[in-house]
């Protein structure tokens, strides 16, 4: 008679700090739910030499940043499944698990109030500048001002602007439905692939990407990475937008071309930049993107609510429950 199906967590830490077995820390979601699906070990984090070590007699294998290629899936005999607990997929190989028969899910949607809330975090911030009044007022400067009000930088309003949006998924048409009641007009990337979609009570102006870069005030990227989106916010076309535009990234690091962006900053090209990814994280020291003026950087944190992990948990669950089943669900690749 077969034991227990063997269920491995590579990067448990993504998910929660909970340890399997104790309750979880107040708020934070617990592995309960899982252990009742099989023998569970979870390791809080999984380096590239790791990876086998840890991975070893999994069938059922939870990874968020981990990557599984080709040659670390081939070593794996008893894997059957693979769960992204994540949207994006690029961490997994999936013509060599489709090839294995390696069932591969992935976990849509769950982050897209909070992702869509921190744009507006970022954008408000380079607008707004409320960290820096914050930062004077502590610092002494409202006590000692002849005024009932002063200003360390000029602010902005948001209505009236044009928010471009490249990628109208769930989170490009959330952001859209925000921006639409902050009073700014709404444009977007056009692609035949996007003919069909209606975001209820905006209504959206569709561009060529190019007429897109040179036409908005924000540019808020929500596209997946890939090799046609790789560096799509390129110098020739950062050269389109106006000094005043302002850039949000809360998608992937990749699709900047951050040297770029860096000069542009510098040169008074560009308005403002708020990015929660960069191309390599933890970044490295000499990053252009740590030094240049009017860009906040935020470590990767936009998907990361409580309650957007806490959903996470439950699909990712719910994801390996219905493989259990024998009805996949969310599948990417595999049989």
């Amino acid at each position: 008679m077969a034991g227990p199906i063997s269920i491995v967590v590579l990067d448990g830490h993504t998910l929660t700090p909970a340890v399997p077995g104790e309750p979880p820390p107040a708020g934070e979601p617990g592995w309960e739910p899982l252990e009742a699906l099989g023998r569970l070990r979870v390791f809080p984090r999984t380096s590239r030499e790791q990876r086998l070590e840890h991975a070893a007699g999994a069938e059922i294998l939870l990874t968020n940043k981990v990557v599984l290629d080709r040659g670390t899936l081939s070593e794996l005999p008893s894997l059957r499944y693979v769960g992204v607990v994540a949207t994006g997929t690029n961490v997994v190989d999936l013509e060599a698990a489709s090839e294995r028969g390696i069932v591969v899910s992935n976990v849509p949607a769950y982050s897209t109030e909070s992702v869509a809330q921190h744009v507006f975090a970022l954008l408000l911030e380079l607008l707004v500048h409320t960290s820096r009044h914050d930062a004077a007022v502590h610092a002494g400067e409202w006590v000692r001002s002849r005024d009932f009000s002063f200003r360390v930088a000029p602010t902005e309003e948001l209505s009236g602007k044009t928010l471009g949006i490249v990628g109208m998924g769930t989170i490009g048409r959330r952001v859209a439905q925000i921006g639409a009641a902050f009073g700014l007009g709404i444009a977007a990337a056009h692609q035949r692939s996007m003919d069909h979609i209606v975001v209820p009570g905006v209504a959206v102006k569709w561009l060529p990407l190019d007429a897109l870069f040179a036409q908005c005030d924000v540019l808020s990227l929500h596209c997946p990475l890939n090799e046609a989106t790789r560096g799509l916010v390129s110098r020739s076309r950062l050269a389109l937008m106006k000094p005043s535009a302002i850039l949000i990234n809360t998608g992937r690091g990749e699709l900047v071309d951050e040297a770029a962006v860096s000069q542009a900053l510098h040169a008074d090209a560009l308005g403002g930049a708020g990015l929660d990814v960069l191309s390599r994280e933890p970044p490295d020291a000499d990053n252009p993107l740590l030094g240049a003026p009017r860009c906040i950087i935020t470590p990767h944190v936009a998907w990361a609510t409580r309650q957007a992990r806490a959903r996470l948990m439950r699909a990712s669950v719910e994801n390996v429950r219905a493989f259990l089943a024998g009805k996949p669900q969310h599948v990417v690749s595999g049989r």
